[in-house]
């Protein structure tokens, strides 16, 4: 039954979002690179190069319900340059969903302030089963998808921008899917969407901060809202709460934990690492089928310098 319910959500969805294709994470925040290509080499990371990995299991209780996994690599280059790498894995019931995205963005500093806007190149590909669940056993759309896999793929462009002040605020505009790629075979066309995000962290006192984060995503066809509140104690630890209006309230937990910097007599190595929890309490009719949804991201990041080393001369002369 569970797995009827899903079924028809998923076509419910495709129907009235126009095929939509990104999947969401409720811990988006810690992200932001794999929908905002001008996320790539943000200075407000805690090290010059992070690599971050994320999980998600939706509607937990459906039988093969949604999950994801998403890879992002982003690291700084020069004063301006930044270059990334997202993968995303997506499996939601007999759809399985892979995008992989070469992000380059260019970073200029104004003041305390930074602005950069970025590119992103990409390949997605679909692939569908072949075990359907379907209302007329003659349909003439479902029949042929019935005997063997399909699959096809469109390469896949992305652009954004941001405007931030590291470890303070940012502001960001971007969109995915700009090229419209065309799945023939499946018969699906990609959808462009549109991300409009923006946090800012408050000093209330030396151990806490207070973090706010809006997320607003639109196909032009469907939109979504993501509200974040969150406390951090003494740049360590963190807790907060995250509501999407109509669909889940997600509390979270977290930590930053700073590991310090190993030093040699030509280099000096730094590091640090984040990790966080989220647990999506499910809002809609969909709570009578499912359980929630769980969510894991742990990210790494380092510095890696030089030391230059100046050779000192002495002339027994001057002694």
């Amino acid at each position: 039954m569970r797995l009827v319910v899903l079924v028809a959500l998923i076509a419910l969805v495709s129907l009235t979002s126009y095929a939509q294709q990104d999947p969401q994470f409720t811990q988006w925040m810690y992200d932001r690179l794999s929908f905002n290509p001008a996320a790539a080499g943000m200075r407000d990371n805690c090290g010059e190069h992070c690599v971050s990995s994320f999980y998600r299991s939706q509607w937990d209780g459906f039988d093969r319900d949604p999950k994801t996994l998403l890879l992002n690599y982003s690291g700084q280059y020069g004063k301006n340059l930044g270059l990334g790498l997202s993968y995303i894995g997506d499996r939601l019931g007999q759809e399985q969903n892979s995008i992989i995205r070469l992000h380059g963005a260019y970073h200029h500093q104004m003041g305390n302030n930074f602005i950069s806007g970025g590119l992103s190149l990409g390949f997605l590909g679909k692939r569908l089963g072949t075990n359907w669940v379907y209302n007329d056993e003659n349909d003439p759309l479902i029949n042929p998808l019935e005997a063997s896999q399909q699959n096809d793929g469109t390469v896949d462009l992305s652009l954004g921008g941001m405007f931030y002040q590291p470890g303070k605020f940012y502001i960001g505009l971007s969109a995915t899917h700009l090229n419209g790629g065309e799945l023939a075979d499946l018969n699906i066309k990609t959808a462009q969407h549109f991300y409009l995000m923006g946090g800012y962290t408050h000093n209330l006192n030396s151990t806490m901060d207070l973090r706010g984060n809006v997320l607003a995503k639109s196909d032009l066809n469907a939109a979504a809202f993501d509200l974040n509140a969150n406390l951090l104690y003494d740049n360590m630890l963190y807790g907060g709460i995250s509501f999407r209006p109509g669909d889940a309230i997600a509390p979270m937990v977290g930590m930053e934990y700073d590991l310090g910097c190993q030093k040699k007599k030509t280099s000096q190595y730094c590091h640090c690492i984040r990790a966080g929890y989220s647990y999506d309490i499910t809002l809609s009719d969909i709570a009578d089928y499912s359980s929630g949804s769980h969510e894991i991201f742990v990210t790494y990041c380092f510095t890696m310098r030089t030391i230059k080393v100046i050779p000192i001369h002495g002339n027994p002369r001057n002694l």
